[in-house]
């Protein structure tokens, strides 16, 4: 066997033992800039000493495992950041670069696709979307950049910006619908890992991060139950209900079909363009079904309570069916959506880690559950009253 021929037979051998080299050693699947710039290299032990903690207890944090206290979990974190140390995405793929010699370019951003819907499927600002801050936090955890694209924004299609993309070789896309017009249908996701917030992009189906509001609605009418409320009502918009995949309207009348026939109250479902032009339909809604409580929006819905004479909480309740920080003092469902967020980027790293591109075969779903918020839109339990 020639020179070469030796060469080449070695590189299974080679490869073998490579794999074994980083399961042995999980610091070696990370780089930091120190090291880059010649500077004293730092890795998990580094980190280890610095926190006065096992590596083990460092390889945990980096990973997010649930298995390290609070308290500890911070004091590794914060000796990483003092040493600068951060995960890099290139390196868990370096077998397969290795393999294709294909080039790295700018495989370290992930896009987030959004669109600019035009009339009359623009939605009305009252909804709420996971925000670039929630993305952009967990994918630097992951080792990458978040950045938006707009759809229809400049005249920009899914064509041009499939173009766009794969000049720039980004490989990672998270698909936020903001109407039913869903531009982003249109991209060929063959080149891309990519996943999808909720379920207003139904087709073509992309693995998707969404909130579970089967318990959400669960969890917002056993409360208000538990705090004497018979009549309750569900008020949100037709795109509310649609990227939930029906789940409000389908968790309210299955909640519905447990009540005496005089304790029920009809959907009512606003179109989501023109919100602001419902107060009418709202104020006959009310006057005829006549709810001693709401799962709404806080928007428009307090002002319409208070026109026709209606105070929250001592004539009615009210509970906002999508909570975010902005809106304390009202009672509401906190959709987690730091933790939706997270979920979309995990799917997309680890496609990129497996090299899986297009749309899946199996498309995965991560439901995450809300959580009630106690605020003083509904009257308390009533031992907490006494």
């Amino acid at each position: 066997m020639g020179r070469m021929g030796r060469i080449w037979g070695a590189v299974p051998s080679l490869i073998g033992n490579l794999s074994e080299f980083r399961l042995a050693n999980p610091e070696a699947c990370y780089v930091n800039i120190a090291a880059v710039a010649d500077l004293p290299a730092v890795n998990l032990r580094s980190i280890a000493e610095l926190a006065g903690v096992s590596l083990m207890t460092v390889s945990r944090v980096l990973n997010d495992s649930p298995r390290v206290a609070p308290h500890t979990r911070e004091r590794v974190r914060a000796a990483a950041r003092s040493l600068n140390y951060q995960p890099d995405p290139h390196l868990a793929r370096m077998m397969h670069q290795v393999r294709s010699r294909k080039a790295s370019r700018e495989r370290a951003v992930i896009a987030v696709v959004r669109d600019t819907p035009s009339p009359p499927f623009v939605q009305d600002p009252a909804h709420q979307y996971v925000s670039l801050p929630d993305i952009a936090h967990r994918a630097e955890r992951q080792g990458f950049r978040a950045e938006e694209f707009w759809l229809g924004s400049g005249g920009l299609n899914a064509r041009s910006l499939g173009r766009i993309l794969q000049a720039r070789g980004i490989e990672g896309v998270i698909v936020s619908p903001h109407s039913s017009q869903v531009w982003c249908a249109e991209l060929d996701y063959t080149p891309f890992a990519a996943a999808t917030f909720g379920y207003g992009l139904q087709h073509p189906s992309l693995h998707r991060a969404s909130t579970n509001m089967i318990l959400g609605i669960g969890l917002a009418t056993e409360t208000l139950r538990a705090r004497g409320y018979r009549r309750i009502g569900l008020a949100v918009t037709q795109w509310v209900n649609e990227r939930s995949q029906n789940t409000y309207s389908g968790a309210m009348l299955h909640f519905q079909q447990s009540l005496p026939a005089d304790d029920r109250v009809p959907l009512l479902l606003f179109p989501g363009n023109a919100l602001g032009e419902c107060a009418g339909m709202f104020a006959q809604w009310m006057k005829t079904h006549r709810p001693d409580a709401l799962i709404s929006l806080d928007a428009f819905v307090p002002e319409w309570l208070a026109q026709l004479g209606l105070r929250v909480p001592e004539d009615l309740g009210l509970v906002v069916h999508d909570w975010t920080e902005g809106m304390r003092g009202f009672a509401g469902i906190d959709h987690r959506r730091g933790h939706v967020a997270a979920a979309a980027v995990d799917m997309v790293a680890t496609q990129l880690l497996h090299n899986e591109r297009g749309i899946p075969e199996v498309p995965k779903q991560t439901l995450i559950p809300p959580v009630w918020v106690e605020g003083a839109s509904v009257r308390p339990l009533p031992s907490e009253a006494v």
